[in-house]
């Protein structure tokens, strides 16, 4: 029988090897000053205040003196020393943001440790960084890794802080897994939704609008628009009621709802001629309650399902906006269900049926799912008491289980006003990324004095569950692209068929078909233009547009199509009537 692999704590490796990049910055610029040097998906990063600006030549420079340090099995050791002297080291070392850091620890009650990393021949000490730990035992134990890029990082990520070069880098556990990393990242800049986004005229962005604000050219709002068809009528086909709210409301109602001091992301406040304060909403669930609230239930109208596809507005940081995928307006397929407690978890089971099917006419798979729960070390966090919290967490971790699918279970990652379920997608190249989120809410019907009528004749208290399926139309949509490398399906894409004439004579027949293809209700284009249909063919290819309509004399005259696939490039002669019915199968 075949022995079980030893398990690999790669975090510990990741965080290893920072330590190690820090050490080999150091002996390149013995006056660089530390930062921070994490663990992170898929590898590691450390923050350096540095005599110069780096280059990327200077990278394989820094990984060929890491993998010396490797070489040499250095162990990592573990040092307490008393406050004062602890101090004192980093004040001589001239490492500022270290001591800033162990003062921060020191306010907090918090240990101050340091790792020495020690040669294991004569037991002398090569470098000393302060660190909480989770360290392979030595550097010899660190995989196959390699540095990847440098950005700019503001300290602490404040803007107001002095900007530090970041290196990142990748660690595994063997070389196959970080060739496949590797491999995958080149696949991932061929898919590049930003890049591919230009390309295909879908989106664009101007400095004079404003970083995180896309706005969308005809192809990309018809993409928006099938989208939005898609899920609207899944949505009414599963009992749920569209509403619509305004796009700002009165400072009192997020101070009401507890975002204002607990949500870092709102927008400022905007004070009017009359001394009234608004704020651009930056979630839709205040709106929602107010709406619930403007009417008397009875438990026989539940579960209620509010709806709404709207776009919030969110302050995020311009340095961590990122294409399509992080935005500051975000376009949410928002619902709200109000629930008796009772129905829970049959309603939770309903929404992730929706979320199967929506998966699988996307064609993802591999679902996961991550629950997200209290941090125990800061209940001040959130609202509601622990008997609360308990019941809606095991209500989640319950519904979950009879999905059937594989789960985690994440401290600390729940909304301050209630735990949560994020689904978890695998896309065509192996990514994961997070889709739908699904939050049990029984603090909030509190907070707005929510009410049904029972089948006793009393008051009794719903629960929400707060859930979009999308997240957000501007990420999902740039999901997709990378996905489906911009060639999306045909019930998808916003050109479905363009149609290539031969030449201008055929320009008649051309627009016969189009007429036909209109009446039928397919997305299409003619190219008019004096190119040749070669050159006409290698564009409708760039623009990955699913079917080619060469129309010439032999077309004009038999009444067909020269139908050219661009999945298959195979190519063959159908009539009008039969390639629309191919596209409805």
């Amino acid at each position: 029988m075949a022995k079980d692999k030893p398990k690999v704590d790669l975090d510990a490796m990741r965080h290893s090897c920072a330590h190690v990049l820090a050490q080999a910055v150091l002996d390149m610029f013995p006056e660089a000053k530390l930062g921070i040097g994490p663990a992170i998906e898929n590898g590691f990063y450390y923050d350096f205040e540095l005599p110069r600006t780096l280059i990327p030549e200077d990278l394989p420079l820094i990984e060929k003196r890491m993998k010396q340090i490797v070489k040499q099995n250095q162990r990592f050791v573990l040092k307490e020393e008393p406050v004062n002297e602890s101090l004192e080291f980093l004040k001589q070392t001239g490492q500022t943001y270290k001591m800033e850091l162990a003062k921060e620890f020191m306010d907090r009650g918090d240990d101050i440790t340091f790792y020495e990393n020690v040669m294991p021949a004569d037991g002398k000490g090569m470098f000393v960084d302060l660190c909480r730990g989770g360290h392979t035992d030595h550097t010899g134990q660190i995989g196959p890794f390699k540095l990847m890029s440098i950005a700019g990082a503001y300290w602490k990520g404040s803007e107001k802080n002095p900007m530090l070069q970041r290196i990142y880098g990748t660690c595994w556990a063997n070389r196959d897994d970080l060739d496949t990393h590797l491999k995958q990242l080149e696949e991932a800049k061929k898919r590049d939704h930003r890049v591919l986004g230009k390309q295909l005229g879908l989106f664009a962005f101007s400095d004079l609008v404003g970083a995180g604000y896309p706005m969308f050219l005809p192809k990309g709002e018809c993409l928006f628009g099938v989208l939005n068809e898609y899920i609207t009528g899944l949505k009414k086909r599963n009992g749920y009621s569209f509403v619509r709210i305004p796009h700002v409301a009165k400072e009192e109602l997020y101070v009401k709802s507890g975002h204002m001091g607990k949500y870092d992301a709102m927008m400022p406040a905007m004070e009017t001629a009359d001394g009234g304060r608004y704020v651009m909403k930056a979630m839709n669930c205040p709106h929602h309650f107010e709406l619930y609230n403007s009417e008397p239930h009875s438990y026989k109208e539940l579960p209620l399902r509010y709806a709404e596809n709207t776009a919030v507005y969110r302050n995020e940081k311009s340095g961590e906006v990122n294409g399509l995928l992080r935005v500051k307006c975000i376009t949410q397929d928002d619902t709200h269900h109000f629930v008796k407690h009772d129905q829970i978890e049959e309603e939770i089971d309903m929404i992730l049926g929706l979320t199967k099917e929506l998966f699988d006419k996307f064609g993802f798979e591999n679902f996961k799912a991550q629950i997200s729960i209290r941090d125990p070390e800061n209940p001040d966090k959130y609202f509601g008491d622990d008997k609360v919290w308990d019941i809606a967490e095991k209500k989640l971790i319950a519904s979950v289980k009879r999905w059937g699918n594989e789960y985690v279970i994440e401290e600390g990652e729940a909304a301050f006003y209630g735990p949560k379920i994020d689904i978890m997608v695998m896309d065509a190249i192996g990514r994961e990324w997070q889709l739908t989120t699904v939050q049990l809410d029984f603090n909030q019907p509190e907070n707005f004095d929510m009410k049904y009528t029972g089948e006793d004749g009393k008051d009794h208290r719903p629960a929400v569950l707060h859930v979009a399926i999308y997240g957000s139309f501007e990420r999902f949509l740039g999901i997709l692209i990378e996905h489906y490398a911009g060639a999306f399906p045909v019930w998808l894409a916003p050109v479905q068929a363009i149609i290539l004439p031969v030449s201008e004579k055929f320009s008649k027949y051309a627009d016969k078909v189009a007429g036909e293809l209109n009446k039928a209700g397919v997305r299409y284009e003619i190219d008019n233009s004096n190119e040749s249909l070669g050159k006409k063919i290698r564009n409708a290819e760039m623009q990955k547009i699913p079917y080619m309509l060469v129309v010439g004399e032999k077309e004009a005259e038999e009444g067909t199509i020269a139908v050219r696939s661009y999945e298959t490039k195979k190519q063959e002669a159908l009539n009008v009537k039969d390639f629309v019915a191919s596209l409805l199968v």
